[in-house]
């Protein structure tokens, strides 16, 4: 009978990081899938069907679940993210830097670009950066600290979005040597998650269904 070789852990390590230089967008793909597995030691394929599923009843028991979409999250959040923010977060002076529909100001870009030449962020924590939902600038309302924010938004909060929040605010904090803060924002999220995302510091936000506000 023949046994099946298996290839040499560190040739294979070299081949995997051999394909990943030069490829932010993989590399940002690869750490994601491994923040996954470190939460709770089970494969990310497992949890996306689990959650496809999931999403997937939660929108069909919704009359409305096509106007719903992440996308029109997005668009309803965006004038509606300083006073949510207010409520939870305790910040005032909210100033939406970067959003969906709004491209981020030269200056706040000229520092994540200095940051990245200098060696202070990665070109994954650069591409996280950019792929941020929202980015507010805001102060601390008992004292009045700067503080960043990033905000991932989705229809149904999942664990992706808590992951990504949290990287994008360490990414943040790299650039600037700010306090910054994680959040989620969405119509709902279940209580693994919300689990998931107590332990990793990111705060939820809770967006008011149409017709609810």
């Amino acid at each position: 009978m023949k046994v099946e070789e298996r290839p040499d852990p560190t040739s294979l390590v070299d081949r995997i990081l051999a394909e990943l230089r030069g490829n932010s967008e993989a590399q940002q793909m690869l750490l994601e899938a491994v923040l996954e597995n470190e939460f709770e030691g089970v494969p990310a394929c497992l949890y996306g069907i689990r959650e496809d599923v999931a999403e997937i009843t939660n929108r069909v028991g919704w009359d409305e679940s096509i106007s719903l979409a992440d996308g029109d999250l997005e668009h309803r959040l965006h004038g509606r993210v300083a006073g949510l923010m207010r409520r939870v977060l305790e910040v005032r002076r909210a100033r939406i830097i970067q959003a969906p529909t709004q491209g981020p100001t030269s200056g706040f870009l000229n520092e994540v670009e200095s940051a990245l030449e200098d060696g202070r962020i990665t070109e994954g924590q650069e591409w996280r950066i950019d792929q941020t939902d929202f980015i507010i600038r805001a102060q601390r309302r008992a004292d009045g600290v700067p503080v960043w924010i990033a905000i991932e938004a989705s229809f149904t909060v999942r664990r992706k979005d808590v992951i990504r929040a949290r990287a994008s605010a360490d990414a943040l904090r790299a650039v600037f040597g700010a306090e910054t803060l994680a959040v989620v924002a969405g119509y709902g999220i279940d209580a693994a998650n919300a689990a998931q995302a107590e332990a990793a510091g990111v705060a939820y936000l809770q967006v008011p269904r149409p017709g609810q506000e």
